[in-house]
């Protein structure tokens, strides 16, 4: 009651709805206009309407005398589309660009909860809104003006072609005759991207008269806003008990799903995904990317994610090959769904690309040709499975498009033979079903693997660390025995004396990588830039106590935080190369001399506020993957953290950007325009 007193309501408002304009109201959103045009008195030459589509068209003439105009550049730009000549066709019959063209796009899928108010006379009255437009300049001109350039190009090169060179030009045609149409290739037609661009573009345009600010006509159509008549029995939408009103302004959210065409627009975004549970996220991811290594999945579904229901979700929709996940055929082929190349059902197809995963298994090159041997689908199809999960090389065939993922093969052998099991089980069918021959089952020759060492099959390399683990294990047994007995022996146990660990002491160069040992999951042998001694009988990483591990960890922090706040992206090759040399700076004896390994730089990276950033770079890169693993930080807490955080967002769509575009993005996303000094510095 306290509260209720000191807010006190000082006035009361009258609400009507108006509903003259029902249907019939859009609200236009601008963008923001240059010097030389002001909406308020712009000439609007023309206007077309597409009204199934909702969508306008219109041309505003630009003046041409305001100081800010530059007349040079209107007047190349119009030499470029329209050429010397002009006539009726011409764009810019002045020889200058005097005019701009707006389209628009649809600013909101549902415009339900919006309206327009006039308050007036105490009186709010209000006129929901039919659409919400968004009106942006079209750059069809310049589709204009290269046209006209290939046109005069291809005029110069065939001024000189004679006839016996056009009979040359003739090309061998197939001639093929279409099936009839099934109802379910109709319905795929129909919902194809395709097919409604070609429903969007026959739609007629509605041209339309523009009417002024200060027309007569407008301030008329202007009263049509407030409601005619005031009576209860005109308004009895606004008469409702508080439990409809609440459902009125939050009504219960409606799947969209089925009424979204199937358009690359309809695009699930990373906020909408983590919403869903688990294993449609990993359904959803795995059928988007289909070949994915399995800590690039962890990271797409954010931190704090559990790795083990990771790994028990993504072995129902996705297969192992090479220590890389690969989308199973069944989700990208469901049942009762058929090939749109050749209408070969389901079925066939899961069977076909099942094969070339399983020639994956056994090597990294795949021939199409003995996939189209073996499978019997036309070449569409085979060229889609391979296109899948490979790369093609010249005159060498496909090869596998991901490197053997050898840390996830070390990490969880049981996943690993769990899918040997499932590829066994797999091969036995495609043996009955093709009748496959030794030569299809056999591996490559061994002079081939011997050439590619990383050609190993995943089989032979688990194989061979379980070898190598029970070789050292009996060494390593003794050794900690007698690490314990040393520890209960000495009372001062728990504090270790840091000069008494022994460390081989090499020159570190700035060109040293720094690598993770096979038995990373024994305390990691290899540390940065310090090779243990074959055959050395103490361990270089032991089990030191916990005060030393806090103080290693914090050394690492430090170091970590303060490279990233002087540069602020690294790759890992670089932060490696930076903490060797750091290390080489270091006294002998000191704690980072412990031994880090790869796994607890990169986590404490990330402990520190940074964050991956999946740059997709082109797979014929001959980067190294250290060097294709991007840390970024997130937060510095200066002024420029959004935009830092807008192009990080950008670069993880693509590794390559326009100037122009990141500017624009900066500006629209930050709600700010930046100078080119700000941009310049955000980009260093």
């Amino acid at each position: 009651m306290a509260n209720e007193e000191d807010d006190p309501i000082i006035q009361e408002i009258d609400v009507f709805l108006a509903r003259s304009l029902l249907e019939k109201l859009y609200l236009f959103q601008y963008p923001i206009r240059p010097a030389s045009m002001t909406y308020d008195d712009v000439t609007h030459l023309s206007a077309k309407i597409k009204p199934k589509q909702q969508k306008v068209e219109l041309e505003m003439a630009i003046d041409t005398l305001n100081p800010n105009y530059c007349r040079s550049k209107g007047e190349q730009i119009a030499l470029n589309v329209d050429g010397t000549c002009t006539d009726e066709t011409s764009t810019y019959s002045s020889k200058l660009m005097d005019k701009q063209t707006f389209c628009s796009s649809q600013a909101a899928s549902n415009v339900s909860r919006y309206a327009a108010a006039v308050y007036k006379k105490g009186e709010l009255h209000l006129t929901p809104l039919h659409g919400i437009l968004q009106l942006r300049p079209s750059f069809t001109y310049l589709d204009k003006a290269d046209a006209k350039h290939r046109e005069r190009e291809a005029a110069n090169e065939g001024g000189d072609s004679s006839q016996d060179e056009a009979e040359d030009d003739v090309k061998q045609i197939t001639v093929r005759f279409s099936r009839p149409e099934t109802e379910q290739a109709r319905q795929r037609r129909v919902q194809s991207y395709e097919f409604l661009q070609k429903r969007q573009a026959e739609e007629h345009w509605v041209h339309l008269h523009y009417y002024g600010l200060k027309d007569s006509r407008s301030e008329h159509e202007r009263q049509y806003l407030f409601s005619q008549g005031h009576g209860l029995a005109e308004n009895t939408e606004l008469i409702k008990s508080p439990s409809e009103y609440l459902m009125m302004l939050m009504p219960p959210s409606i799947e969209e799903e089925n009424d979204k065409p199937m358009a690359p627009s309809n695009v699930l975004s990373m906020a909408q995904l983590r919403t869903l549970p688990l294993a449609d996220q990993i359904k959803i991811l795995m059928k988007n990317v289909k070949v994915m290594p399995f800590a690039n999945l962890m990271s797409l579904l954010g931190s704090g994610t559990d790795s083990t229901a990771v790994l028990r979700c993504v072995q129902q929709v996705a297969l192992l090959v090479q220590g890389n996940w690969v989308v199973k055929s069944d989700v990208l082929y469901p049942k009762d769904t058929s090939s749109p190349h050749s209408g070969v059902p389901a079925e066939v197809l899961c069977r076909g690309r099942d094969f070339v995963m399983w020639k994956f298994t056994q090597d990294r090159w795949v021939v199409r040709k003995e996939v189209a041997a073996v499978t019997k689908l036309c070449a569409e199809d085979v060229k889609d499975f391979l296109e899948h999960m490979s790369v093609a090389r010249i005159n060498k065939g496909w090869e596998f498009m991901l490197p053997y993922d050898e840390d996830f093969v070390k990490k969880h052998p049981d996943i690993v033979q769990r899918q040997h099991m499932l590829w066994m089980g797999i091969q036995a069918k495609l043996e009955k079903v093709y009748n496959l021959l030794k030569e299809h089952l056999a591996p490559k020759k061994q002079e081939a693997q011997s050439a590619h060492p990383l050609l190993v099959s995943g089989e032979q390399r688990v194989n061979m660390a379980k070898a190598k683990v029970k070789q050292n294990y009996g060494q390593l047994e003794k050794e900690l025995q007698r690490q314990k007995a040393e520890m209960k022996s000495n009372d001062t146990s728990a504090k270790m004396d840091v000069p008494s660990v022994r460390i081989k002491e090499e020159p570190t160069g700035a060109e040293e990588p720094m690598d993770t040992s096979a038995f990373e999951g024994l305390n990691n042998g290899l540390v940065n830039g310090l090779h243990p001694a074959q055959g050395s009988p103490e361990p270089l990483n032991g089990h030191l106590p916990g005060g030393c591990i806090d103080r290693v960890a914090q050394e690492l922090k430090a170091f970590v935080s303060s490279t990233f706040k002087k540069q602020f992206v690294l790759t890992l090759s670089e932060l490696k190369r930076l903490f060797n040399l750091h290390l080489a700076s270091l006294p002998p004896g000191h704690t980072l001399f412990s031994g880090i390994s790869d796994k607890m730089l990169q986590d404490m990276v990330l402990d520190t506020g940074c964050k991956q950033i999946l740059v997709p770079f082109p797979p014929q890169t001959a980067a190294s993957p250290d060097e294709l693993k991007v840390y970024a930080l997130w937060e510095a807490g200066d002024t420029y953290d959004q935009h830092r955080q807008v192009l990080l967002e950008i670069f993880s769509r693509n590794y390559r950007v326009r100037r122009n575009v990141i500017q624009s993005q900066l500006s629209q996303e930050c709600g700010e325009d930046l100078n080119k000094q700000e941009v310049d510095r955000v980009l260093k």
